[in-house]
């Protein structure tokens, strides 16, 4: 059995999530845990290499911003998950093509993803693949759409909904942080961007409110929010006549969050409070700042446990007749490993991609995730992983 050399950089929740799926089920020969804080790197490895009874995994001190310093570790490397904040992916990707090492990572940003694709030549040229959007969603989201899509003959509309909770919904909000704050109010504020009627649309944030009943956990709503469809639209235009997703919570919480949204507080230019202080820009706020200081301490709560839900529908044609595919994960905590269902969901899926990349079932170049990605073989991987997935055809 060929055994592969894999990376992580950043060695937070995903990234030690990611490492952890890479030993277990990667034929990993070795993974090295990079993060700008070694301790923290150090910590994630022995936790990973606790948990699969090794001492394959490593740590070292890494500045992603250092493109010579990220080339030079990649290289040997067959491939790796980018596990920082977005800003840094498009450095990372030369430094990846520079090192010679396939790459994905968490994505987060539609216009830094459309950056990275246009590097596809050069990615050919170091024979690897760069594949952006590898996360919870996009990312797994992305590639059960395309599965459930595969399920049909002609695919004409596909629709997501998803969302991480709580197990055990506490107020004020309903809600559990399991990623971080800024990555959230980004969806919350910015318009999501769709395919209906077969055109790229805009959507207002937070609008479009419905119900959905999810067994087990009943009644949810849903709502618009950005980034869930990054490259997609465009991919699919002139084939599909509808692609769009909304996010889950439990009832209320959109109320909630759209008065903080109308309001103004997540804002990202500075105001100035009271007259006194017009004249001194020390004085001078930025309202999503404020937000993020006294919503996450609410949201935030030690040793919570989590589920993570995705639904797809898809709809078109099946041996000539009308037909709907139907898709269900619903994953929760893991009481055995301590991964929170948000970071298997997220960091397990970067992991599949890397292991897919390193055993070279991916396509050469820089590809978006929605094409890249072989829909039967992932699914495929996420049940060896004890995931439960329900199919249902009609």
């Amino acid at each position: 059995m060929k055994r592969y050399k894999y990376a992580v950089l950043g060695a937070g929740r995903q990234g030690t999530a990611c490492a952890y799926d890479m030993l277990m089920w990667g034929d990993a020969e070795s993974v090295v845990l990079a993060d700008a804080d070694r301790a923290a790197a150090e910590r994630a490895a022995k936790r990973v290499n606790a948990l699969t009874g090794g001492s394959r995994a490593s740590a070292v001190a890494l500045d992603v911003r250092d493109t010579g310093a990220v080339s030079a570790l990649l290289e040997g490397v067959d491939a790796f998950l980018s596990a920082v904040p977005y800003y840094f992916n498009l450095e990372i990707t030369k430094a990846a093509i520079a090192g010679r090492a396939s790459m994905c990572d968490l994505g987060g940003n539609t216009d830094i993803v459309r950056k990275q694709l246009e590097l596809s030549s050069l990615a050919v040229h170091a024979g690897i693949s760069i594949i952006p959007d590898c996360g919870q969603v996009p990312g797994m989201g992305t590639t059960l759409m395309s599965y459930a899509m595969q399920m049909l003959d002609e695919p004409d509309e596909v629709f997501m909904w998803d969302g991480g909770l709580p197990q055990d919904p506490k107020p004020p909000f309903g809600y559990l942080m399991t990623f971080n704050i800024a990555g959230l109010t980004n969806e919350y504020a910015e318009p999501p961007v769709y395919l209906r009627q077969g055109e790229i649309v805009a959507v207002e944030p937070m609008s479009e409110l419905e119900e959905i009943v999810i067994p087990p956990l009943g009644r949810l709503e849903a709502f618009t929010t950005a980034g869930g469809t990054s490259t997609a639209p465009w991919t699919h235009k002139g084939k599909l006549r509808t692609y769009q997703n909304k996010t889950l919570r439990y009832p209320g919480h959109f109320a909630q969050l759209r008065a903080f949204m109308d309001l103004g507080l997540w804002r990202l230019d500075p105001i100035r409070i009271g007259e006194a202080a017009a004249a001194t820009a020390t004085a001078a706020v930025v309202p999503r700042d404020v937000f993020h200081a006294l919503f996450e301490p609410l949201a935030t709560r030690a040793g919570e446990k989590d589920v993570v839900v995705i639904r797809i529908i898809a709809r078109g044609k099946k041996d000539g007749r009308m037909a709907e595919a139907q898709i269900d994960l619903i994953d929760y905590y893991d009481e055995t490993t301590g991964f929170t269902a948000m970071e298997r969901t997220t960091g397990w899926d970067g992991a599949i991609v890397a292991e897919l990349m390193a055993r070279g079932r991916t396509p050469r170049g820089a590809v978006p995730v929605e094409i890249a990605v072989p829909p039967g073989e992932f699914v495929a991987e996420l049940r060896k992983r004890g995931f439960a997935i329900q199919e249902t055809l009609r």
